[in-house]
């Protein structure tokens, strides 16, 4: 691997595509100077945080749309409104003092692994690290909702505002009234029992477990029930996964089965490429699923696979420990995981083909040194 090869897109450790043709000019080569800024402001989580059962604040990848608004506590309210019978506006004063939970959730980025995709949508350029799991606490979505009989959908609004595919807008997504009503839906104030971050949506965000990340508005500011879809550019235009330019496509909603591995060894610091010494190593890694619960993991040593050991499910929204002991022999290996889902689920070998880079959840790879 040369210098270079990294910024000309032929780094081929991880997840990779084919090329293809997308709805709008489609990347190959170079990241452009937009992307690399985008990746600046974006950041994913450190691949070794995932020893942790409970992401650092810090460590959280992160996806801000705009600009972080600015938000005071002490004026801040939510206004619940729409067809509901009795419209209101909360305080988080108010808020706090309602009945609380704590839920542990797998939050993933539904363009997590765009970057490797050839050619690439231009959009924050995802390798593998936009996912992570944190204890989101708040008030139960349905403890504050009051739905009449004619409300079909409800809206979230976020304060956050910008310009995306032309629209200028606030970051808004909707649920249907029966997905907005299920009793894990948080509106949440703390994050691993602190007030949340202002980057992770300070001082109210929306938590959706299962689903993909940008379900959970951050910077809270009004629900909206509705008896008419939400077509808003983040609901209606964003977030399909799309083969061919033109197609209506499918939303993104569930997460798709997945996994990661904690790279092994130590890194060089500029390539990442692993080396290890001979002998037993450890492997650990993390799988998560939003369509059922994770039931095997298959630990890949160049094209042989092998069944890991899965620790027993502790949350029911969060990712599954597991691990391989691997005789690590010296020479050049490539390493991989893939999980399978109790719904018959499996990680494809290669990324599904997407337009814009959503859902790749093929499997990752890591290159190896063994040194003996």
């Amino acid at each position: 691997m040369n210098s270079s090869s990294f910024i000309d897109g032929d780094y081929r450790i991880g997840r990779m595509g084919s090329p293809r043709h997308s709805r709008r000019p489609s990347i190959t080569g170079r990241f452009t100077a937009e992307e690399l800024a985008l990746a600046a402001r974006n950041r994913g989580m450190p691949l070794e945080a995932l020893r942790h059962d409970v992401t650092p604040p810090g460590l959280h990848y992160l996806l801000v749309h705009f600009d972080i608004p600015e938000a005071d506590e002490s004026t801040w309210t939510l206004s619940v409104g729409g067809l509901v019978s009795k419209p209101r506006s909360l305080s988080l004063g108010e808020l706090r003092a309602l009945p609380e939970r704590t839920l542990r959730v797998t939050m993933e980025c539904a363009g997590n692994g765009r970057g490797q995709l050839s050619p690439r949508y231009p959009s924050v350029p995802w390798l593998e690290e936009g996912v992570s799991t944190a204890d989101w606490t708040g008030v139960p979505l349905r403890e504050l909702l009051d739905l009449r009989a004619d409300a079909t959908e409800v809206v979230f609004h976020g304060a956050d505002r910008g310009i995306d595919a032309g629209v200028e807008h606030h970051f808004a997504r909707s649920l249907s009234a029966a997905q907005a009503l299920e009793s894990e839906v948080l509106v949440a104030y703390a994050m691993n029992g602190a007030p949340l971050p202002p980057q992770h949506g300070a001082p109210l965000r929306l938590i959706v477990p299962r689903w993909y990340g940008m379900a959970s508005v951050k910077w809270l500011r009004a629900i909206e029930a509705r008896d008419q879809p939400f077509d808003g550019v983040q609901q209606a235009r964003s977030y399909h996964f799309r083969r061919v330019p033109g197609e209506k496509g499918e939303p993104c909603t569930l997460m798709r089965v997945n996994s990661l591995m904690a790279p092994p060894g130590i890194p060089d610091f500029y390539t990442r490429r692993r080396f290890v010494d001979a002998g037993p190593v450890e492997i650990v890694g993390r799988a998560w699923s939003g369509a059922a619960p994770v039931e095997r993991v298959e630990f890949g040593r160049d094209g042989e696979w092998h069944r890991a050991a899965v620790a027993p499910e502790r949350h029911a929204h969060g990712w599954t420990l597991w691990r391989f002991a691997w005789q690590a022999a010296p020479g050049e290996h490539v390493l991989a995981c893939r999980a399978t889902d109790a719904a018959g689920n499996m990680q494809p070998l290669e990324p599904p083909w997407d337009l814009s880079g959503f859902g790749n959840n093929g499997v990752q790879r890591i290159q190896v040194t063994v040194r003996a």
